[in-house]
């Protein structure tokens, strides 16, 4: 049986993309008639008794049989670390059952949060690649041309494993500097920048319901809207004609106020809000909720003031994960429009399937 591809696709930071990309990359070669397989050796539940939500979205959404998932050696939690320092030794995790293959193409792997997480474990990115001899991609996203840095670095602890990078949630108004300035410099360093994904509100979004759970907020209305996409937090602490020449400018909402200030949760609701957040531990009116329920936009009471309240949501901005099929449509047609898919398979030697020709 002639042995598959290893991809391992990581990243510089959390929340950089590689769950987005692992789909995109995953679909489009399905689509074309590629047999892959999907594994994570380092898993990232929340806790120690938790599933990793990003794992089960991804097997969910890519429909792999048994077969074709390779499923963790371990899980990085307070318990698997504690278990370590108290032995006094790294982890002895073998990578065995990942370089075996079970006849795939290619054998997708998604790597940590960054280049040195896993270290305890033994399975770090930089192990994991050499171990595997696994090629690597890495996400980055792009804040400033002080990524390069960052590159500069994973490629000095990768060497010739990393074949290239995409550089994600490009703002609009870096998008030229970033094509003529930064990728033609990073290809010098010989770090092929195989697509640069432009920032895009959707894949910035969350969801009311996921607003809701980090605030065990109160829902006083609309129960049933708890999937709607919110792109942007605004705070309602102004006058009201300030408020709503402000909520004017704003798309697809989050509206923090007080509680007591009813006129300006009525200008919200009559612009682009996606829910209201009411603090201060009063209820809002009967007129209020009468109007939301109308409009069938979700009200919500929290215990906390206002600030923290927006902090917290901010939060979940810096933290978003790909939970929603809107999100993942939208993460194809990234990869479709930007990726430069035949360089990343000539760079990995992955010959493509004759019907897919």
């Amino acid at each position: 049986m002639p042995s598959s591809k290893r991809l391992l696709i990581g990243s510089t930071e959390p929340y950089s993309g590689k769950s987005a990309a692992i789909l995109g990359i995953g679909l489009k070669l399905q689509a074309m008639g590629v047999d892959i397989a999907f594994g994570k050796p380092l898993g990232s539940a929340l806790n120690d008794n938790a599933l990793d939500p990003d794992l089960d979205f991804i097997l969910e959404t890519l429909k792999l049989p048994a077969n074709r998932y390779y499923p963790p050696l371990a899980s990085l939690t307070e318990a698997s670390v504690e278990q370590r320092l108290t032995q006094g030794t790294l982890a002895d995790h073998s990578l065995s059952a990942y370089s075996q293959s079970r006849g795939e193409a290619l054998l997708l792997l998604e790597g940590p949060g960054n280049l040195t997480e896993g270290i305890l474990l033994n399975l770090s990115l930089p192990r994991m690649a050499a171990d595997l001899d696994a090629s690597v991609l890495l996400v980055t996203r792009y804040d400033s041309p002080l990524l390069v840095d960052r590159l500069l670095a994973a490629k000095a602890q990768l060497g010739r494993h990393l074949v290239g990078v995409i550089l994600n949630d490009v703002p609009d108004d870096s998008l030229a500097s970033a094509q003529h300035i930064t990728q033609p410099f990073l290809e010098q360093q010989g770090i092929p920048v195989l697509a640069l994904f432009p920032r895009s509100p959707i894949m910035r979004s969350i969801t009311v319901g996921e607003i809701v759970a980090r605030l065990h907020a109160e829902v006083l209305c609309c129960p049933d809207r708890m999937e709607l996409m919110v792109e942007s937090l605004t705070i309602g602490a102004m006058n009201v004609n300030s408020a709503l020449r402000y909520f004017r400018k704003g798309l697809n909402m989050a509206v923090v106020t007080g509680g007591d200030r009813t006129d300006i949760q009525f200008a919200a609701l009559e612009t682009s809000t996606q829910c209201l957040v009411l603090t201060g531990q009063i209820p809002p009116t009967p007129p209020i909720l009468e109007r939301a329920t109308d409009l069938e936009i979700p009200i919500m009471a929290v215990d906390s003031d206002t600030l923290s309240t927006v902090e917290r949501i901010d939060e979940l901005f810096g933290q978003v994960r790909l939970h929603q099929p809107i999100k993942v449509q939208c993460v194809q047609d990234l990869v479709s429009t930007h990726l430069d898919l035949d360089r990343l398979l000539s760079l990995i030697d992955l010959k493509l399937p004759v019907s897919a020709g």
